[in-house]
Parts: C-alpha cells; structure tokens; sequence
C-alpha cells in the first residue's frame, strides 16, 4: 500500500475570524518540495476572501484527475510503440447537486488531444482503446463518486 502526503497550511495572522470575513489564501506544501497557493474558488467565497491566482480545491480534483488519465495513457502508447509527441486536454468539472442532494463536483470530463510522430500511427479504435484503458487504469477516476467522461475527437 502506499501512502500520498501532502501538508496544507493557513494562518490568520491580524484578521478578524469569527466575522468570517477572513482570507481563504493557504499553501499546499507536497514531500518532492513543490509550493503551490491555494484558495477557495472565487465562485465559492467572492474575491478578495479568495484569492483566484490560487488553485482551488475543485480545480485541482479536475487537474488531478487529468493527470491520472494522462499518465496512464502514456504508458499504455509507450508500450504499444507509439510515439506521443503533444498531450493537452482541457478538463472540466461541474459542480450540481448529488444524489445526497449535496453540493458536489457531478461530473468531470476529459477532452484530451494528442499528436503523434513515426512510422507507427494509432487508428481511432486504438487511440479510443488506448483512452479506455488509460480511464480503467487511472486510481483518482476509481476514487471519485462524480461521473468522469472521456469525450475524444
């Protein structure tokens, strides 16, 4: 089993709290040493209580799960001999009401584009093969009670 760390931290320094007028500004601090701010989403608690050049928590559970797809799906070309030459996808969520009736991200889908080089070119049913996989291998995908969607072109 492994284990995945990540230490996030916020401080309230001369703000007032319990007005909850507070600023939603933290830091996530990962073990390899990479600092990335953080905030809620202005969408959720209006600028400046958020701060939007930070990322926040829905945005990365999207990135996150794009990523998952992404690195699995470039395993899977390497192996079949494929040669990736440009991976992007504009990944997207959306956040509705649960079977809960909660407010939770719903729905998450993946537009990944890719380029290839070489001799050897996957045919759409392989490059959808290929994504398939990539979705049955990703663990945040498996992870997640939201509906994660793969729209390929």
């Amino acid at each position: 089993m492994s284990q995945f760390d990540a230490t996030v931290g916020w401080q309230r320094g001369a703000q007032q709290f319990t007005d909850n007028r507070y600023r939603r500004a933290h830091e996530w601090v990962f073990d390899g040493g990479a600092r990335v701010p953080a905030s809620s989403s202005p969408l959720s608690v209006p600028v400046p209580l958020s701060d939007p050049a930070g990322v926040d928590p829905e945005e990365a559970l999207v990135a996150a799960t794009s990523s998952c797809h992404m690195l699995w799906f470039l395993s899977l070309a390497a192996k079949a001999g494929y040669t990736v030459d440009h991976y992007t996808d504009r990944a997207f969520g959306v956040l509705g009401q649960n079977s809960d009736n909660q407010i939770a991200l719903t729905r998450i889908t993946l537009r990944p584009q890719t380029a290839f080089s070489g001799t050897l070119q996957p045919t759409p049913e392989q490059l959808a093969a290929l994504h398939h996989q990539a979705h049955q291998q990703c663990t945040i995908a498996h992870s997640l009670r939201a509906e994660v969607v793969l729209e390929l072109s």
